[in-house]
């Protein structure tokens, strides 16, 4: 901002950075908004590049940290309409305007308060300040005018309610509450790839247990994945929540956490369904599992689409599902050293730790929640064993029993 200051432009600190200090949180990231054009910016710093079409920003590198700088933007003017689409969405938005014409045009009062090194002060147009201290979600101009022009703003109110634990307006004539239940289809017409990356944000920016909650009661998390709804047993609702909460607990300790861990949970409630579904119909447990992971991620994917990567680890978690119990002899070495194996191991962890506080009979691997209990508790101590001890610990093992080969019959 300096740098901005010093070669006569505006430069101020804004959004989520200054709500989170005001807030006492450590914000994750700082962004910038100045009277400076892209092109201005970029000729200012030498590290930086001007990204995105529908609204250019510039990214400015310091070391490992990149500061967004976006230029005030401002209201829509007679030509700009070319760039809506039928359904109302902003499609490009590369109209400037002034500080004031900024803040209207942000999304949420508590994320349109402008800090300035000039003085030092805080400057808030929109009453931000006042919804901070009453915490509430607000939203600058009408609701419903400004979920048709980014339906992903639904997604950010309960997002910022969730994790804030702050409340969605709701007492106002025109309220947030009544735009959300009116226009929430809406996130049909926004692109299965930019909703991947908003549910990431979701599920992990620490706080996932609290946004899946208001995901469901208002009615959001069945547009987002739509066969949930078949699947809503206080069992299903239990797993998925409590997957969630180990992610936020993962999070907080700054321990790593894939996305593909984050989709094997969301989606196993209906893999599971449709795996018994199967076996049902005398299909082989292992080939059910497959049959049923393919179809559940396409059905994903119709509405979020999963990179490859994650879906191929998606499928090793719950494949391991069923073969983690068959562990005589030296399948157990063999599968310590399956690359998914920590991942597949966590997941058995998670699913131990749901059957004791939520009752499913048996679950896909028709194993009550003692058995899968003792098979979590078996995996966790042979990691740690000695040689020694985990020959001892295959040994004490149930023996498969082997093979029938059926006679040769001699031709005369």
């Amino acid at each position: 901002m300096y740098t901005l200051k010093d070669a006569d432009y505006e430069g101020y600190l804004v959004g989520g950075c200054v709500r989170d200090l005001l807030l006492g949180h450590h914000p994750k990231d700082f962004d910038v908004a100045t009277n400076a054009t892209p092109e201005q910016v970029k000729a200012l710093f030498r590290n930086s590049r001007i990204i995105g079409r529908r609204f250019q920003i510039v990214h400015v590198r310091f070391g490992r940290e990149i500061i967004e700088v976006t230029t005030f933007r401002g209201p829509h003017d007679g030509e700009s309409t070319q760039h809506v689409s039928d359904e109302g969405m902003l499609l490009r938005d590369n109209v400037y305007g002034t500080l004031e014409q900024d803040a209207w045009r942000r999304d949420f009062t508590i994320n349109a308060l402008y800090y300035t090194v000039k003085d030092f002060s805080i400057v808030d147009y929109t009453h931000g300040m006042a919804d901070l201290q009453s915490k509430t979600i607000r939203m600058i101009g009408d609701p419903e005018v400004r979920f048709k022009e980014d339906p992903v703003r639904m997604l950010r109110a309960i997002r910022f309610a969730g994790k804030l634990n702050f409340k969605i307006q709701h007492d106002d004539e025109v309220s947030i509450k009544k735009a959300l239940d009116e226009n929430i289809h809406l996130l049909e017409a926004v692109s299965s790839a930019r909703l991947f990356d908003e549910v990431l944000k979701l599920f992990m920016s620490g706080y996932a247990k609290a946004v899946y909650e208001l995901l469901i009661k208002e009615d959001v998390y069945q547009r987002l994945f739509p066969f949930a709804q078949d699947v809503d047993s206080d069992f299903y609702i239990e797993f998925v929540k409590q997957g969630l909460v180990n992610t936020d607990i993962r999070i907080q300790q700054q321990k790593p956490v894939t996305p593909a861990f984050l989709f094997a949970v969301l989606l196993w409630p209906a893999v599971e369904m449709l795996t018994k579904q199967l076996q049902s119909q005398d299909i082989p447990l292992i080939q059910a599992v497959n049959i049923a992971g393919q179809e559940m991620i396409e059905k994903a994917n119709a509405c979020i689409t999963i990179p490859k990567r994650f879906r191929y680890m998606m499928r090793d978690i719950w494949t391991l599902q069923v073969r983690l119990p068959n562990r005589a002899g030296r399948r157990a070495y063999k599968l310590l050293e399956q690359k998914r194996f920590r991942a597949g191991y966590d997941f058995l962890l998670l699913r131990s730790q749901v059957s004791q506080v939520a009752s499913n009979g048996s679950d896909v691997t028709h194993s009550t929640a003692a058995e899968l209990a003792e098979l979590a508790n078996w995996w966790t101590q042979f990691q740690t064993e000695s040689e020694a001890g985990r020959k001892t610990m295959l040994n004490a093992l149930p023996h498969p029993r082997p093979k029938s080969r059926k006679k040769k019959t001699k031709h005369a």
